[in-house]
């Protein structure tokens, strides 16, 4: 959706371009899903320098001296740390956290002052799944939405906004699936289920919206005779035209999958009232595919 709002917008209709610009952009979410794995280990790591630090003061406290070094040693970040996977792609798509101390650490005294933080810290279980949950509950409490980080990301890549809604299920599930016994050669989670099938999916799809936009321009043209094209907002229309492009072209997709897809996704990027206003349009225009045996979706179900 992104990648077609651009290239619509854009002056250069360069098609080859747009796919490229397209994967590439979906690569980069990948960079962020590693960014969020990356940030649990650096959190770690800041907070044993500030235990050393505090070791170095002037008038150290005897807490200063003897610290509890249950979060610096927390089985599954350290866990974490030593994952292969995740140090290659750290070292192939140049992501550091190196720069980045005072605002690790402004998350870190965040989490440090939390109830979970102290609880956690004084529990007497010091059990793999203890050390885990914790890891898991400060994700999803102190960095999933937490503003600064979100600025950070934003500035690194504009559609970073949206794409973090797309990475932190999958950081959760990630966090989820390793277990006391994983080896450092655990695999982190991939960017597609079936590369090959899901990058030809997503190059015809953003293909087919492109050649087939002054068609389906024209049959939403004809179920907005009250409205000019023009008028109506350029994400409806975008999402409609992709809409149209998947029921008429893509034929194991079911009807009522494409739709409930793009009804969601107006919910997030489009206006309040757009749902209604897709999903009626969508509707009157399935009554006239169906009526003109246009619909050609392959397997039982598909036409629902």
């Amino acid at each position: 959706m992104s990648a077609l709002y651009a290239f619509f917008q854009s002056d250069n209709k360069d098609l080859p371009k747009g796919e490229r610009d397209l994967f590439t952009g979906i690569d980069k979410i990948y960079d962020l899903y590693i960014f969020q794995l990356a940030f649990l280990v650096e959190l770690q790591h800041v907070a044993s320098t500030l235990s050393e630090d505090a070791k170095n003061k002037r008038l150290p406290t005897s807490n200063d001296l003897n610290p509890n070094l249950k979060f610096i040693e927390n089985k599954f970040i350290a866990q974490l740390g030593e994952n292969i996977h995740l140090k290659r792609e750290i070292n192939n798509r140049r992501i550091s956290w190196n720069n980045e101390f005072e605002l690790v650490k402004k998350i870190f005294i965040n989490i440090r002052t939390s109830e979970e933080y102290e609880k956690y810290m004084n529990v007497s279980d010091d059990s793999y799944k203890t050390h885990l949950d914790f890891a898991l509950e400060i994700f999803k409490e102190h960095m999933a939405d937490f503003e600064l980080l979100n600025h950070f990301y934003e500035e690194k890549n504009l559609h970073w906004g949206d794409d973090i809604y797309l990475v932190n299920p999958m950081v959760v599930k990630t966090i989820e699936s390793f277990k006391e016994d994983s080896n450092p050669d655990f695999k982190l989670l991939p960017l597609y289920k079936d590369r090959e099938e899901d990058e030809q999916f997503v190059k015809d799809l953003f293909r087919q919206t492109v050649m087939q936009e002054e068609e389906t321009k024209k049959l939403i043209a004809d179920k907005t005779k009250n409205w000019e094209v023009e008028r109506i907002a350029m994400m409806d229309v975008l999402l409609m035209q992709m809409a149209i492009t998947e029921i008429l072209f893509f034929s194991n997709i079911p009807v009522k999958v494409t739709l409930n897809e793009f009804i969601e996704i107006s919910k997030i990027y489009s206006t309040p009232k757009s749902k209604i206003f897709i999903n009626g349009i969508l509707d009157k225009l399935l009554v006239d595919f169906k009526s003109g045996n246009k619909l050609n979706k392959i397997g039982r179900g598909l036409m629902e």
